[in-house]
Order: structure tokens, then C-alpha cells, then sequence
């Protein structure tokens, strides 16, 4: 893959724990926008550090990491910032506001980028209606079971429609039936905005049904495994098909207000 048609290029980067252990050694790699990936390996292999490098919470000990054809390594903190504001991530453990509603918990990346609360009001229902939420929206998230916090917290990330979309282990804790609710939002994302999507898992079920390409991380090292030797020829099991509050026409009213974002 040429690397100007990027989005994410990691060039010979290192990276260590704080105790100074290594955890990722001479990692290079380029992910062109609109791509989908799992991101597998053992427990404590480095997924979540290199989730973490991409979305500028570690810095790299050596090597050079670029998003959107920019270098990382020298920014600022406002242009990190900036940077930040074209990604989002999503954390196994949902990271919500346990003191705010569903609502404020979606509309908060909104209102930290000062959009006007008129507009606010029109996006987050809509987006939680994408997400099978919307007669939530009023709840604080304690009262809602583990699935829907992980979609309230897919709501919040996807609400500022980012280019760039990360997830540390989503489906960890949820059961098949919210597995499959997850992953087809997070594959009409990809479809309908072109987001750049990388999924930690453990799980061999999810990527032998998805087959999507793998990162895979072992000993330090990374490498990409195509869909076919990820699956190591095993037969897909049944993939279970969400009928959620998704027609197309629905799709193309949400993408419409996503419009409005990128004007303010």
C-alpha cells in the first residue's frame, strides 16, 4: 500500500510499558481509509498499546507514526487535539458518565465542540435510534444491561462521525445476540461514512464469520494475516442478521445530519 493514500502508517515504532518492558518492536505498517480490521493476539501482546499509539494516549519509544498523512511524533497538544477530533475509540468497559442520562452521555463530544443545542437535539435521537436506544434516552447508564451500554458508547463515538474508528475487545462481555448487534453497526459505519475501523478481539467465532483481514501481534512483532488464513479454512458459523430501526431511506436522513457537523 502506498503510503499517501494512508490514513494510519507506523514506520519502525517501538513501544514499551511504564516500567520500560518492551511491548512492540519495530512495527511498520500502512492502513488506507475505509478499511476494516481485526486486531488479534494473547492477552498482554499489545493490543491496546497499539490502539493506544494510534490514538495518541502512548508515544512511540522509537519510529514514526502518521494519521491522515501527518507526522505525530512533534505535535502539539492542540494539534493532537485536533487530530483526536477525526477518531474515536471504544473501550471493553464502555467509559460512560454514570451521573448523566444516556442523551448527555451521546450528546457530550457535541456540546465540548460548542455545537448549538438546537442541533444537538436533532442528531442524538437520531443516533440513538441507530443504535436500537432511542426510548432510552432519558436512563442513566447503570440501568441499562452491558449490550446497551456498549451501543450507547458506540452512539457517543460515532456521533462526531470519525474517519477513524478504534475498539478495544467491544464484544468481550456480550453474548452472540449483541455480538451480531454490534458488529452491524459498526459494518453500516463502515459502509455508509467510510470509516476506518481496527476491532480487538479474542474471539475465532467473530473472525471466522466477519473475515476481515487480521493485525496480529506475537512476540513483539505485527502481522497482517488475510481473511482466508485467518479462517484457517474453518467453515463460517451461522451469522445471526440484527433486524434492527435501519431502512436505507432511515440511513440517508442520519447522513444528513451528520452534514451538519462538519459545519460548525
Amino acid at each position: 500500500m502506498e503510503e499517501k493514500k494512508s490514513t494510519i502508517s507506523l514506520t519502525n515504532v517501538s513501544a514499551c510499558y511504564e516500567n520500560g518492558a518492551d511491548v512492540l518492536t519495530d512495527v511498520s505498517f500502512n492502513i488506507t481509509g475505509g478499511a476494516i480490521y481485526f486486531l488479534t493476539g494473547a492477552s498482554g501482546a499489545g493490543k491496546t498499546t497499539l490502539l493506544r499509539l494510534i490514538y495518541q494516549l502512548h508515544k512511540p519509544k522509537t519510529g514514526q507514526i502518521k494519521l491522515f498523512g501527518k507526522t505525530t511524533n512533534d505535535m502539539s497538544r492542540d494539534e493532537i487535539t485536533d487530530i483526536r477530533k477525526k477518531m474515536a475509540i471504544v473501550f471493553q468497559e464502555y467509559s460512560l458518565l454514570s451521573h448523566l442520562s444516556v442523551f448527555d452521555n451521546v450528546a457530550l463530544p457535541l456540546r465540548v465542540r460548542n455545537m448549538p443545542e438546537a442541533k444537538v437535539r436533532t442528531i442524538v435521537p437520531k443516533v440513538l435510534d441507530w443504535v436500537g436506544l432511542g426510548k432510552y434516552a432519558d436512563e442513566k447508564p447503570l440501568a441499562l444491561s452491558g449490550g446497551q451500554q456498549q451501543r450507547v458508547s458506540v452512539a457517543r463515538a460515532i456521533i462526531v462521525q470519525p474517519s477513524i474508528l478504534l475498539a478495544d475487545e467491544p464484544t468481550g462481555n456480550l453474548d452472540d445476540d449483541n455480538t451480531s448487534r454490534l458488529m452491524d453497526l459498526f459494518i453500516q459505519m463502515n459502509k455508509m461514512f467510510g470509516t476506518t475501523i481496527i476491532l480487538a478481539t479474542h474471539s475465532r467465532r467473530l473472525i471466522d464469520t466477519y473475515k476481515f483481514p487480521v493485525i496480529h501481534i506475537e512476540n513483539h512483532h505485527v502481522n497482517f494475516i488475510t481473511a482466508k488464513t485467518a479462517s484457517q479454512h474453518t467453515p463460517a458459523p451461522e451469522k445471526k442478521m440484527w433486524r434492527g430501526p435501519a431502512p436505507k431511506n432511515y440511513f440517508n436522513e442520519l447522513s444528513k445530519q451528520f452534514d451538519e457537523i462538519g459545519k460548525i
